[in-house]
């Protein structure tokens, strides 16, 4: 099983430049979507074999989410409980046979970092949430984080130390969520692996000097470590400031 994610900043404008050929190229049995930045029906996909599933934000051009599956889902929840970020449309949870998939936009906590507070909040509640789900059966969480984990995930690390999605609280965060049963399944191929980036700034030639972070990620239940094939980052792909990663699992039935 191929599972894809990819914060495309924008759907209709990767569309101009090449996501449908990239879409069928990967041939994802699950393919997830971030900041898809699109209402109802401004946008129509055909997209054969599939199940679509979309998470809008009430704010246009803003946030949102997508799920596309070969394999329907046995039910779909959109967001977590009572989060104000309901209205941004960050979060889908897909329950299949075998696994939970759950799709998420972290929030950024903002240059100045005024949005750091709810940011926490934030990944304390997700750690509940994917938590409780786990008792269930096993979890995959995927999308764009937000959060470089570790030195090694960002090209200049001294210099960003602090800064949005490299501050110590958010980095903390997701080594509170490793430890409470999950693992980095990149890193669980690739521990040592550096220049491994899925997100650059659009400033003139820093992608094509390879500067930037590791912010989208495949976040599994350890207990799915056995069934994990492999991991890796579609760092070549253009179309947005991010690039798609890929998790490939044994068949888990």
């Amino acid at each position: 099983m191929k599972l894809v994610s990819w914060n495309v900043n924008g759907l209709r404008a990767c569309v101009q430049k090449g996501f449908l050929e990239y879409f069928n190229e990967v041939n994802a049995d699950i393919f997830c979507l971030q900041e898809t930045k699109l209402q109802e029906g401004q946008i129509d996909l055909q997209l054969e074999g599939y199940e679509q599933y979309w998470n809008y934000a009430l704010k246009k051009g803003y946030s949102g989410t997508a799920v596309f599956t070969k394999v329907k889902p046995l039910s779909v929840k959109y967001g977590v409980g009572d989060l104000e970020t309901e209205d941004e449309g960050r979060i889908i949870t897909l329950e299949f046979e075998d696994f939970f998939l759950v799709n998420v936009y972290t929030p950024n906590a903002k240059r100045d970092l005024t949005r750091l507070p709810y940011r926490l909040e934030w990944e304390d509640t997700m750690r509940t949430y994917l938590k409780t789900l786990d008792e269930v059966k096993p979890v995959i969480m995927c999308g764009d984080l937000n959060v470089a984990h570790a030195e090694i995930d960002l090209k200049n690390a001294k210099s960003n130390r602090g800064n949005s999605g490299f501050t110590l609280e958010e980095r903390g965060k997701m080594t509170d969520l490793l430890a409470a049963g999950f693992v980095d399944t990149f890193r669980y191929f690739y521990p040592d692996s550096e220049d491994a980036f899925s997100w650059w700034s659009y400033m003139n030639k820093v992608r094509e000097r390879n500067i930037g972070w590791r912010i989208d990620y495949f976040i599994a239940s350890k207990r799915l470590a056995s069934v994990l094939k492999g991991a890796s980052i579609d760092a070549n792909i253009l179309g947005s400031d991010h690039c798609p990663v890929i998790l490939e699992l044994e068949n888990l039935s």
